[in-house]
């Protein structure tokens, strides 16, 4: 299953009051694992930056200048998610803004089928309680030190360590058979989880471990994991 997490920084709270797209960071998963493709693009607003905007993003005016308007990315951003789930951290806050941006320039609007929010997720899940993503990241003890200020591609990667955590963890997704994984229509191989650089030090103390081989001796010379 491929699903795309997703995220965009703005001008403000509200298209309709003026308020315009100025960043979007896409991050796939397939089958619960990340694969490495990203979507990222900064946005012309054609517009001001108002300094509340400018002080959670960091984007100015002056930095956003050179960037493509919307209209001019729409289609490279639309073939990116085609066919996947959208993954958003209080989606009716980002499909609000990418559908006013898709209607303006006159391209097909997200359908809200395609929509997963995971602030509701965690509301429901954890009703009560602070579901920011700082929240969230601080739930699952998730690494956001490097989130000095809000940007696109960074929370939609944090977003999908939490997504996995809200949904079970990763687990589910593991290929046991030692196969390579490939999509449902025979594309190229999936990304699958990365060995570590170095082996985890032994939990076993030397007591535990003589113990174990004592027990190991008891059970013969042909125990059941060496029959053929």
């Amino acid at each position: 299953m491929r699903e795309i997490m997703l995220d965009t920084e703005t001008t403000g709270l509200s298209p309709k009051e003026g308020d315009r797209i100025v960043e979007i960071g896409c991050v796939e998963i397939i089958d619960r694992f990340p694969t490495g493709e990203v979507y990222h693009q900064y946005v012309n607003p054609q517009r001001s930056m108002p300094k509340p905007a400018f002080d959670v993003h960091g984007l100015s005016e002056e930095f956003l200048s050179d960037k493509p308007l919307f209209a001019d990315l729409a289609d490279g951003f639309l073939e990116f998610i085609e066919g996947a789930k959208l993954v958003i951290h209080n989606a009716p806050f980002d499909i609000g803004f990418l559908n006013f941006e898709l209607e303006k320039a006159d391209r097909q609007i997200i359908a809200w089928s395609n929509v997963i929010d995971t602030l509701q997720m965690a509301r429901q899940k954890y009703p009560g309680a602070a579901n920011n993503l700082d929240a969230l990241c601080r739930r699952f003890n998730i690494d956001n030190s490097s989130r000095e200020k809000h940007g696109a591609l960074l929370d939609s990667e944090l977003l999908a360590e939490v997504y996995l955590e809200l949904i079970g963890g990763h687990q589910a997704g593991f290929d046991l058979g030692g196969s390579t994984r490939s999509n449902a229509e025979g594309g190229a191989p999936l990304a699958s989880a990365k060995p570590r650089s170095k082996a985890l030090p032994s939990l076993l103390t030397n007591e535990e471990r003589e113990a174990h081989e004592a027990f190991v001796q008891t059970l013969g010379d042909t125990p059941m994991w060496n029959k053929k």
